[in-house]
């Protein structure tokens, strides 16, 4: 066999690079968990088409989805409260008994659609979080989910994590497997409760990674904010924090948000995220109801881009 001449071997040298290269620069691939057993935030929506705009315009993820949508239809109507007065708590009674009688008349419908909802909900997360589906992901994103998800095996899903995959949680993610104990552990804290939303100063505990580096020493935002439990300081590296709860007013180390190593695996979470114009600087309700002007949803947008990379370990 003749040897390459110099300038074949510079192209195979070339040729060579460019794969290298090519492979270097190939996105990641990340699936976006929307499901919900519990409460559902109305912010889902904006939170899928946010989170693949920003895999898109940074190069540096695709997105697939792990979402139904639930099905539209009315909540059992609740009894009304005795008020004292007579006249009122009847005609409260009368509106109560006819709104009454029309759910019954068409609950049949109402628990066929939710059974299938909930059918839905089996099918698609044993199709993408299934031990074998998983192979093809390289982080899995909780944004916004709660309840307890019908996972096809939640133990091959915290394995998953731990053999060196990516876990980014938004919000209620912490409002998600409160009776999971490894998934809870594996986050590091999950939600106890929250008051009404409020403005609030997030301290930045790190400004040197990816997830607060953009962000000021003392970020103002106005959201739902969370208490939590099963959380502590030293189980995990804090990116932002407050000094004193808006609620409790507990002073000392309030926990918003972190990241944590679990075995090979990069677990990053944020507790922010519940209004959607944390997620959308162009949101409108059409009352008028934004409280967050633009440049905070931009950076709450370079907050969780800069998680997920690092979650990914695309950044450090």
């Amino acid at each position: 066999m003749k040897p390459l001449s110099p300038a074949r071997s510079a192209l195979s040298l070339l040729a060579a690079l460019a794969l290298a290269t090519s492979a270097q620069a190939a996105p990641k691939s990340v699936l976006v968990v929307t499901t919900t057993t519990g409460f559902r935030h109305s912010s889902i929506e904006v939170a899928e088409r946010i989170i693949a705009q920003l895999g898109e315009k940074s190069g540096a993820f695709t997105v697939d989805y792990a979402r139904v949508t639930p099905p539209n239809v009315p909540r059992k109507p609740n009894a009304p409260k005795a008020t004292g007065d007579e006249k009122k708590d009847a005609a409260a009674k009368k509106r109560h008994d006819d709104e009454l009688a029309k759910y019954q008349a068409e609950e049949p419908k109402i628990n066929e659609l939710n059974k299938k909802y909930s059918d839905d909900q089996k099918r698609v997360l044993a199709e993408k979080l299934s031990a074998g589906a998983l192979k093809k992901y390289d982080a899995v994103i909780f944004a916004n989910t709660t309840g307890d998800l019908p996972l096809p095996d939640k133990e091959a899903f915290i394995k998953w994590v731990e053999s060196g995959k990516g876990f980014c949680a938004m919000h209620s993610g912490s409002d998600t497997f409160h009776g999971f104990r490894p998934y809870v552990e594996m986050l590091g804290g999950e939600f106890k409760t929250h008051g009404p939303q409020v403005s609030v100063t997030a301290i930045n505990k790190d400004p040197k990674h990816p997830a607060t580096k953009h962000l000021p020493a003392q970020w103002e935002i106005f959201d739902e904010i969370y208490e939590f439990k099963s959380h502590e300081q030293g189980n995990v590296r804090e990116l932002l924090s407050m000094d004193k709860h808006p609620h409790n007013k507990a002073p000392g180390y309030n926990g918003m948000s972190w990241y944590r190593n679990v075995g090979n695996g990069r677990v990053f979470y944020t507790s922010l995220g519940h209004r959607e114009d944390m997620w959308d600087p162009e949101w409108k309700d059409g009352g008028g109801n934004r409280k967050n002007p633009p440049a905070i949803a931009l950076a709450y947008q370079q907050h969780i881009l800069g998680g997920i990379k690092w979650a990914l370990g695309l950044e450090k």
